[in-house]
């Protein structure tokens, strides 16, 4: 895959160790990422990256994943970006709140393994 055509990811994560797990990785598939390690940081990334999908982690400082999701879904720039959510929170709430708000996944990080979120990011791209 070359450089030009890989696909752009943006990963929001504040835990260096997780990050640095799903940056291998996701390298390693052919995808070109931009880490961030909060939300603040991703909403400038978003305009100036254009990323293809934002992997987005809920809980940070700063910026909640929420709000997040929330300002890039009412940005016309950002408004159709593919965004996963990958977070701790597990209740059925956190989850609604997300739909609401118009995320294209929802991932509850304790639920999945890092071949499960390779899977969807590609699902959502149209690569699978």
């Amino acid at each position: 895959m070359s450089e030009d055509k890989a696909k752009r990811i943006l990963l929001v994560e504040d835990d260096d160790s997780l990050a640095n797990v799903y940056t291998t990785r996701l390298e390693a598939e052919g995808f070109t990422i931009q880490r961030v390690p909060n939300g603040e940081d991703a909403l400038a990334a978003a305009v100036s990256f254009h990323p293809d999908l934002i992997l987005l982690d809920v809980m940070m400082p700063k910026v909640s994943g929420f709000d997040v999701l929330d300002i890039l879904r009412n940005s016309p720039e950002t408004a159709n970006f593919k965004v996963i959510m990958l977070t701790a929170l597990s209740q059925e709430t956190d989850k609604q709140r997300a739909e609401e708000l118009g995320v294209d996944d929802y991932m509850v990080k304790s639920q999945v393994v890092i071949a499960d979120v390779v899977e969807r990011i590609k699902h959502h791209l149209g690569m699978a």
